[in-house]
């Protein structure tokens, strides 16, 4: 959540203790008026707040099946990445060497087909036809195909994230109001692909930019969270950051993000043991005994990196 640093009383004004300035904040919290849901609810989208190194920001985030999204444009920000830009320059001269071996086997294959050519024709003169080996394994193709198919269609229907982004840059904004006004700006955006944006658009205002405790991430703390060690580890605040930085990684494509959270991954470990010790019962027990065995400084510096990535390419908006 967005931090606020404490005001100093006025010289007319009494001090109030701990006590007293507690009530009265609780009073003030219960006199505002609650954010309305029903736009977000209507539209399915959502407010959310991520806090960085580098500051608190506001941004958008949507759940879609993958085959109505059309996935950020990341080239221009790897061109500008001199470390991607080389490995892309790496990448294409193994896909021109492999262009060479593909003809190469294309013109070899080529002469092995007119060999089995010929060997077929001699087959069929001596009346042998296919095996039913042959047709056993034609049939066992097609059933592979017929579930690669299968598992596309499962996979184009797959909720994924898609989160306020443009050109592979996560937009993040200072404040409600600067994130209203980009909305209703027309600026280009891959949010606004959905059939819901120009009415979003439309109707949004300033005050419904109020997201809720579970759309607020403080990736900021997580690895000062960390080097605490294992007594000083906040599950909720790492679990949350898991879940966000998954939901980054895949929208903003960061495949290295993605493997270091991966399942069987060191840190995917330190995720699973952190829900298993939240539950009550032998559960808990046994995921607080897999925490003591994860080491504070590698999940430490694996999450400074996961933060560093998704810090490198956050465009800030004021």
């Amino acid at each position: 959540m967005a931090r606020q640093s404490p005001q100093r009383p006025d010289a007319d004004e009494p001090e109030l203790d701990d006590t007293t300035a507690s009530a009265a904040a609780d009073e003030d919290e219960a006199d505002r008026p609650a954010a309305d849901r029903a736009l977000w609810d209507e539209l399915r989208i959502d407010p959310v707040e991520i806090a960085l190194p580098a500051g608190t920001g506001f941004t958008l985030r949507a759940y879609r099946p993958a085959r109505e999204l059309t996935p950020t444009d990341v080239a221009e920000r790897d061109q500008d990445d001199p470390f991607l830009a080389r490995r892309q320059v790496v990448e294409t001269e193994d896909d021109e060497e492999v262009v060479i071996l593909d003809e190469e086997f294309a013109a070899l294959s080529a002469e092995d087909e007119d060999e089995d050519e010929d060997d077929e024709k001699r087959a069929d003169r001596r009346g042998r036809g296919k095996t039913e080996a042959a047709e056993a394994a034609e049939a066992a193709d097609e059933d592979e195909d017929d579930e690669d198919e299968d598992e596309a269609d499962a996979a184009g229907d797959e909720e994924v994230p898609v989160f306020l982004t443009h050109r592979g840059k996560l937009l993040l904004f200072k404040t409600p109001e600067s994130l209203v006004s980009f909305i209703r700006s027309g600026a280009p955006n891959d949010l606004s692909q959905l059939d819901s944006w120009n009415e979003l658009s439309e109707r949004v205002e300033p005050a419904d930019i109020a997201p809720l405790d579970e759309d607020t991430y403080e990736l900021d703390l997580v690895v000062e969270n960390l080097r605490g060690g294992h007594d000083a580890w906040d599950p909720t605040l790492l679990i949350e950051a898991g879940e966000v930085a998954r939901d980054l990684a895949y929208a903003l494509r960061l495949p290295g993000v993605l493997d270091m959270l991966s399942a069987g991954s060191s840190l995917d470990d330190l995720d699973e043991a952190l829900r298993a010790s939240v539950n009550g019962g032998i559960g808990g027990f046994m995921g607080r005994r897999r925490l003591k065995k994860i080491g504070a400084q590698t999940a430490s510096l694996g999450w400074r990196t996961i933060v560093g990535k998704i810090s490198a390419v956050v465009d800030w908006r004021d």
